[in-house]
């Protein structure tokens, strides 16, 4: 893929009820260009849903999708060309090999002859540090091992756009710090969206970023920015019982969680709630529950 590809996802008026009742999607509107875009949102906010109607997996009651000139929604079958998807979880046949395996899916993907499509698939398991392990089955392979030769299926045929939900999800630390390095290399040529409920996948990997709830996106941008939006306003303090939290008019309440056996809250005002709160440098976790506490006309 070329570096001057203009490709872009463009979003428009998308939306998704299903047959119980639930809207998934909201009229969600999104232009994302090259690199890792992350999605953030809790359980049950829609991101799945926006996946797989990206991924051509499920049709959309209203709106547009276009990935570079093509219409994903009227044409799926040259959207799959140019596809990439990892879904949240995925089977593998446990007693065969990463290599036999990825074979198997460049030749449902049409991609060269034999000695072409193995110099491919030789190049994909070295690309996601899986080399040594080739000849071994899926079936032994750990949690992390396997989201790599997911992500290894999924670049196969260089695809455009790159859709990854739920990718950390299960991972140990390690594992998790060697998937994050994978992704930003994958990344630098497509689109890779990257859908998550982890606020540090985001803040690690992403630029560009939009926050998911109830089917709607409720606050896009860059991370860094967003983050500067409450700068200067995020106070803190240890709270060891189990009072209300006083606070004025003016004056939210952001998180209140255990650090180090220690209840501390975390408050969002323009002066400190009273003596006892200290200034708190703030980060994208701050700017992730003001959206979930409904304070995002705050971060404007």
């Amino acid at each position: 893929m070329q570096q001057d590809n203009p490709i872009r996802l463009e979003i428009e008026n998308l939306s998704k009820t299903y047959n119980n009742g639930v809207t998934a999607l909201n009229n969600v509107n999104l232009t994302i260009n090259r690199g890792i875009f992350g999605l953030l949102g809790p359980n049950g906010a829609g991101k799945s849903s926006l996946m797989r109607t990206l991924a051509t997996l499920q049709e959309a009651d209203a709106g547009a999708v276009k990935l570079g000139q093509l219409n994903v929604l009227d044409d799926p079958a040259a959207v799959r060309a140019t596809l990439g998807y990892l879904p949240q979880e995925f089977g593998v046949y446990p007693n065969v090999t990463a290599r036999k395996l990825l074979d198997q899916i460049a030749v449902f993907k049409g991609i060269g002859g034999p000695s072409v499509r193995h110099k491919i698939v030789d190049q994909q398991l070295e690309l996601v540090n899986l080399s040594a392990h080739r000849d071994q089955a899926l079936g032994t392979f750990s949690g992390g091992m396997r989201q790599r030769f997911g992500i290894a299926q999924a670049l196969l045929g260089d695809p455009a756009l790159v859709i990854v939900d739920e990718p950390t999800a299960g991972l140990d630390p390690a594992e998790r710090v060697r998937f994050h390095n994978l992704l930003a290399t994958v990344a630098e040529n497509r689109v890779l969206m990257m859908s998550t409920h982890i606020v540090e996948d985001v803040s690690d990997l992403c630029t560009d970023m939009a926050i998911m709830l109830a089917g709607k996106i409720v606050l896009r941008g860059a991370p860094a920015e967003q983050i500067a939006k409450l700068n200067g306003r995020v106070w803190t303090c240890d709270n060891d019982n189990d009072n209300d939290i006083d606070l004025g008019e003016d004056q939210s309440l952001i998180t209140a969680r255990m650090v180090r056996g220690t209840r501390r809250v975390r408050v969002l005002a323009d002066m400190a709630p009273g003596a006892n709160y200290e200034s708190a440098d703030a980060d994208l976790n701050d700017v992730y529950f003001c959206a979930l506490n409904g304070l995002i006309e705050r971060l404007n």
